[in-house]
């Protein structure tokens, strides 16, 4: 395989806000280098500026049981389902934040529990094509008898219903497509899937 592109093959003209608030709106004038040779035509592009963000996936090895969130998502008002949703543990970073420090705070925050121990799962883009945002999934060893039963920041307008399920239930949820978030399917299917050997030695028999 050939080197491959890198930012410094990339010239960016112009970054012109078109709007600002919760969500961020900038137009991109640029242009790149072309796989073939040469420099593309400059090319115009809105992007959202959305931030990073962590997920987190509580796990509970020993009662084999996982804590999921249920909570209002605007961008689900027409599901057929109505809008809220099936998730797991989310939040943006704050300034000078680690993805460790984002990871703890709100696994308190939004479950009111504490990690035995954060394992990196992956991380990934939403949607490259029109936003920056790029998420990381850790999965969270906890005790699920802890979890608690509302969690969120008023200050935030967090409304957070917690549920601790069994994981055969929340394998049915997934399948059923009750669970329907890109962050919470890539988390929980990255869990099941090495779950055996994360956890080995701490399953339930």
């Amino acid at each position: 395989m050939t080197s491959r592109l890198t930012r410094k093959d990339v010239e960016l003209d112009k970054k012109q806000p078109l709007y600002e608030g919760f969500l961020s709106v900038y137009k991109y004038k640029l242009k790149h280098r072309l796989f073939q040779g040469g420099w593309s035509q400059p090319i115009e592009r809105e992007l959202m500026e959305r931030g990073h963000a962590v997920v987190v996936i509580p796990y509970d090895p020993v009662r084999d049981e996982l804590v999921v969130l249920e909570q209002f998502r605007v961008g689900a008002l027409d599901d057929p389902n109505g809008p809220w949703l099936f998730e797991f543990v989310a939040g943006m970073f704050d300034a000078g934040e680690s993805a460790e420090e984002v990871a703890t705070r709100e696994l308190k925050e939004e479950a009111g529990l504490e990690a035995k121990q954060l394992i990196y799962a992956t991380s990934y883009y939403s949607s490259p094509g029109g936003t920056d945002e790029k998420l990381t999934i850790y999965i969270a060893e906890v005790d699920s008898s802890l979890a608690a039963g509302f969690g969120g920041l008023e200050e935030e307008d967090e409304d957070i219903k917690v549920h601790v399920l069994p994981r055969p239930e929340v394998i049915g949820m997934l399948e059923r497509e009750e669970i329907n978030n890109a962050a919470s399917v890539i988390g929980l299917q990255w869990l099941l899937l090495h779950r055996n050997s994360v956890f080995k030695n701490k399953l339930s028999l």
